[in-house]
């Protein structure tokens, strides 16, 4: 067979994507395609044309036609098999067929029709074949960026390593100048944070230099000269920076940790500003059973006026799952114990200005299912044509409202989109990640229950595990600090709050 051209066309003759396999104008093709529509006789069912010179085989796309343009002493039977894969290739590419999104994918189109045919002769190919083909999987290249996120990781663990040195030192030398101080009571985060901190001690970073290129001198070498410990510490940052890592100067404060980032920054935050930080690490079995939960949270306090530094917080401690509280080292644990009130050992002392200070943790692990705040079940079940897969959720903290709830079942590759049966909400289907993302705006008491049915070519175990992800402005413990006062005269603080509640990892395996 000889295939002149392969375009998706409206019913009206405009060509939306269109691949030529021989030499052809743009005018022919244009043509011979604004021809088309008026050459189908409505009153036939066949799926092919024929005028002098070429023919038309065609398959209709809901609103769109799949048209390929052939020789007439081609083959017909192998025309329509070749049909048949480009239908199937579409949906591969694009989730509604509609103008808006064949032209948004148009290049994929193009080099996947590029597979099916060349030079105007089919190629001996199928659906899967062709996903491999376009998305140029190598196992090398795969091994290659194995290996340098671990060098990476390696490197940035010996960074951390070295600056913690490089703090330490530096707190000596200033206790050495200055006598005995505050001192210990630096930033701190959540345990699973990633950010590299570099506290108030390293005075010198507030105004970086850049280093200036070495000069080679003329004269005879010498050996390699030991630099001052300022200049050290400079040096090292810029190399930090250059990693890629986030350094953080006494005069910007800690910057948010991953959690928070998913949640706005807020729009005003008073000299007394609270951080109220929960991650919850959940693993379910997919038939039911709470293998493991872990919620994590902890109050950072930041100051930034120096008439607010001798305070305390009252703390309302509403929780009844029974989670273990621990006070920062500096905290005076018996105030903390008899009157649920956060103030420093020696009240005479003040907090740290213009730093995030972690002064309350918590920890909640439990394998009891009554306190899964978002229960999922899944159900796949095999049928004729593949699997019916029933997925539903059930808020059961009505007290939480989530945001942002995503929540993501693998699906099998090579085996066309999903189609899909009831829904709440939206979804996405990301062909390349062989993923389909349910997406609901909020779960709350109001919308506490949903479900999504779709069915698709596989096996049950193909589906699992499902990852869920939300943010959440409310505490799941329900610990908040309601009052800060001055530790002199006991006079109220105003103060603002911060609260988010996120995923760390929540998985149903």
């Amino acid at each position: 067979m000889v295939l002149l051209a392969a375009a998706i066309c409206t019913k009206a003759g405009k060509a939306l994507v269109s691949r030529q396999f021989v030499e052809m104008t743009r005018t022919r093709v244009e043509g011979l395609l604004a021809a088309f529509p008026k050459l189908m006789n409505t009153g036939k069912q066949h799926t092919f044309v024929e005028t002098e010179s070429v023919r038309y085989v065609y398959q209709p796309l809901e609103k769109l036609y799949m048209v390929l343009v052939t020789t007439k002493n081609s083959n017909i039977l192998e025309d329509l098999e070749t049909l048949r894969l480009f239908s199937r290739v579409i949906p591969e590419y694009c989730r509604v067929l509609e103008e808006s999104e064949i032209s948004e994918h148009c290049f994929d189109l193009i080099f996947a029709f590029d597979e099916i045919v060349a030079l105007g002769y089919r190629e001996n190919v199928n659906l899967a074949q062709i996903r491999t083909f376009t998305e140029m999987d190598s196992h090398e290249e795969k091994v290659f960026r194995a290996v340098r996120e671990t060098q990476e990781r390696e490197a940035k663990a010996e960074m951390r390593r070295k600056a913690k040195e490089l703090q330490q030192i530096r707190r000596d030398a200033e206790r050495g100048k200055k006598g005995p101080g505050f001192g210990g009571f630096g930033s701190s985060g959540m345990s699973s944070s990633n950010t590299s901190i570099i506290t108030d001690t390293l005075i010198e970073l507030e105004k970086p230099k850049p280093t200036p290129a070495p000069v080679r001198s003329s004269g005879p070498s010498k050996a390699l000269k030991l630099v001052g410990k300022g200049k050290e510490v400079d040096d090292f940052v810029d190399k930090l920076k250059s990693e890629g890592e986030n350094i953080i100067l006494p005069s910007t404060g800690k910057s948010p940790s991953d959690a928070s980032k998913s949640l706005p920054p807020p729009t005003h935050t008073e000299s007394v500003h609270l951080r109220v930080e929960e991650k919850i690490t959940l693993t379910c079995g997919r038939d039911g059973g709470l293998q493991n939960m872990e919620v994590i949270g902890m109050i950072t306090l930041r100051v930034s006026e120096e008439k607010n530094g001798r305070i305390r917080l009252n703390v309302s401690n509403n929780d009844k799952r029974g989670v273990q509280l621990q006070t920062h080292p500096n905290v005076d644990k018996k105030l903390f114990t008899a009157e649920s009130v956060i103030g420093l050992k020696n009240p005479d002392k003040s907090f740290p200005l213009k730093s995030d200070v972690g002064v309350l943790k918590w920890r909640l692990q439990t394998t009891d299912e009554s306190l899964i705040p978002l229960t999922i079940n899944c159900w796949p079940s095999e049928s004729g044509t593949g699997c019916d897969v029933n997925i539903e959720y059930e808020l059961q903290d009505e007290s939480l409202e989530l945001n942002d709830v995503v929540v993501s079942i693998p699906v099998p590759s090579g085996v066309g989109a999903p189609v899909i049966g009831d829904l709440d909400g939206e979804y996405r289907h990301d062909s390349r990640r062989n993923v389909l993302e349910w997406c609901l705006p909020v779960i709350d008491v109001k919308n506490k229950t949903g479900s999504l049915e779709f069915s698709i070519n596989g096996q049950p175990n193909d589906f699992f595990p499902v990852s869920v992800s939300f943010v959440s402005k409310g505490s799941y413990c329900d610990i908040q600090v309601t009052k800060v006062s001055q530790v002199d005269g006991d006079s109220p603080v105003r103060f603002s709050t911060e609260t988010s509640f996120v995923v760390d990892k929540y998985e149903i395996l």
